[in-house]
């Protein structure tokens, strides 16, 4: 295989549209490929069956949005504190040990709902889920950068958006699947919960709620495990890992990490990209997981109608990764997403203003335009970095801590102000954020290069 396919030549990063027609697809390596490719859709199912559990445990334990929205900032609150550590240890050992750990870290985290779940109580759940999202965590780390770089760098934005086009169909099983096997479809009145806590029998249903959702999660856990068994018989292309890092005594690495770190800080396309997927994946968490209780808060539907329609949003999803990648051929990914985050703040602004069916399919719309924003943002924020790709993309990963923290943010204006509708108000203020990176990145990438000190 020619090396071209792993390696990333300089190119003028002022303009994002490519020149020259390229495939996007690697040569020699697509088993590699689509094996990476399929840990985004098992990640995809995680992290939206997190929208399930946030009202399945809001039932369960009689807890207030504040409350249940930790389950968000279980996850989201591991990708704040693991990512750097996991982009050291694929610095050590490559990609493919960072998939192979972020699988089974990922799968023991799943398996543990079962311990939880007879346990009772909210806390062990709570760690079980930390520790889905140290696995998450690893997987992002290592995947994301891997897809970009498994082929031209004229393409990478591309190809990680077909990637995670891969994502939203994880999603939308997980959505399903927690709808039809997790929300059991029985609501309680009032009256009927006090009559049965009169005769003793509250208790026992509400147990018997938690412990639904333990075979939806030991299913994920086990098939998660059989990919990473099949992932660690297939061979991956050793180009990917050719680094100094790999090569140099303890003592020089150290220093090397050191100088890779204040390099990393002082680019400015980098720290801004950071910034603006931690605002980014913040609203979209926040997005998601407050619109059952908004559907609930300003409509009559049931909750597994409310958790259909959070189904709608994941295929919006999944239309607007399929619509907009291969119009990545003719618009700047820039340009896109800078339009796209407009529409975004025109869309929350009527469900904020108007709660209720039409605000709910405001709201639902957004997501066709989110589409595209996560993996252009990752695929710009590392371009150019070379041999600091892993360590970036870490950082960038570690941004993903604004979904723990969006969600109880909303929650916090929801308690304050009385209203889920005003805490709408928080991610249309992370798509500011994103349209602003959007406009300004092309000017900040050109001048980081231009001013970047030649590399050893």
């Amino acid at each position: 295989m020619q090396s071209v396919a792993f390696t990333q030549p300089a190119e003028d990063p002022s303009n994002d549209a490519p020149h020259i027609p390229r495939s996007m697809f690697p040569t020699g390596y697509m088993l590699p490929f689509l094996l990476t490719t399929l840990i985004f859709f098992f990640w995809g199912m995680s992290n939206n069956l997190t929208d399930i559990l946030v009202q399945q445990f809001r039932k369960s334990f009689s807890l207030n949005l504040l409350q249940a929205q930790l389950v968000q900032t279980s996850v989201f609150l591991a990708y704040g504190t693991m990512a750097i550590p996991s982009a050291l240890l694929m610095r050590r050992f490559g990609y493919k040990a960072g998939l192979l750990c972020g699988l089974i870290v990922f799968g023991t985290g799943t398996l543990l709902f079962w311990p939880a779940a007879v346990i009772g109580l909210y806390a062990p759940f709570l760690c079980a889920l930390f520790v889905v999202g140290t696995g998450s965590s690893m997987l992002e780390t290592a995947a994301n950068p891997l897809i970009a770089h498994f082929g031209h760098p004229s393409t990478s934005a591309q190809r990680l958006n077909f990637a995670q086009a891969f994502n939203p169909p994880g999603t939308i099983a997980g959505v399903l699947i927690g709808t039809w096997f997790i929300f059991s479809g029985v609501e309680k009145t009032p009256v009927q919960i006090t009559a049965m806590q009169a005769h003793g029998t509250y208790a026992a249903y509400l147990h018997h709620e938690i412990l639904r959702v333990v075979p939806t999660y030991v299913g994920l856990g086990i098939a998660v495990l059989l990919l990473a068994v099949i992932i660690a018989r297939t061979t991956f292309p050793s180009s990917l890992d050719a680094s100094p890092a790999l090569t140099t005594p303890h003592a020089a690495s150290s220093t090397q990490r050191h100088s890779s770190y204040s390099h990393l800080l002082r680019n400015p396309n980098l720290m801004f990209a950071v910034t603006t997927q931690f605002f980014y994946v913040g609203a979209q968490v926040s997005t998601w997981s407050t619109l059952i209780p908004y559907m609930r808060a300003y409509t009559s539907v049931s909750e597994r109608t409310s958790g259909y329609f959070l189904t709608a949003t994941l295929v919006a999803l999944a239309i607007g990764r399929i619509v907009s990648t291969p119009l990545m051929r003719f618009i700047s990914p820039s340009l896109m997403m800078g339009c796209y985050a407009l529409v975004n703040i025109v869309l929350l602004s009527v469900g904020i203003a108007a709660p209720g069916m039409f605000g709910a399919y405001a709201i639902l719309a957004t997501s066709f335009f989110m589409s595209m924003m996560y993996p252009t943002i990752f695929a710009l924020g590392v371009k150019d970095l070379g041999n600091d790709t892993k360590l970036g993309s870490s950082f960038i990963v570690m941004a993903i801590v604004g979904g723990a923290v969006f969600p109880p943010a909303m929650g916090w204006i929801t308690r304050l102000s009385g209203s889920i509708a005003l805490g709408y108000l928080l991610p249309l203020l992370g798509y500011a954020v994103v349209a602003t990176y959007a406009f300004l990145g092309p000017r900040i990438r050109s001048t980081a290069v231009s001013a970047a000190p030649a590399l050893p």
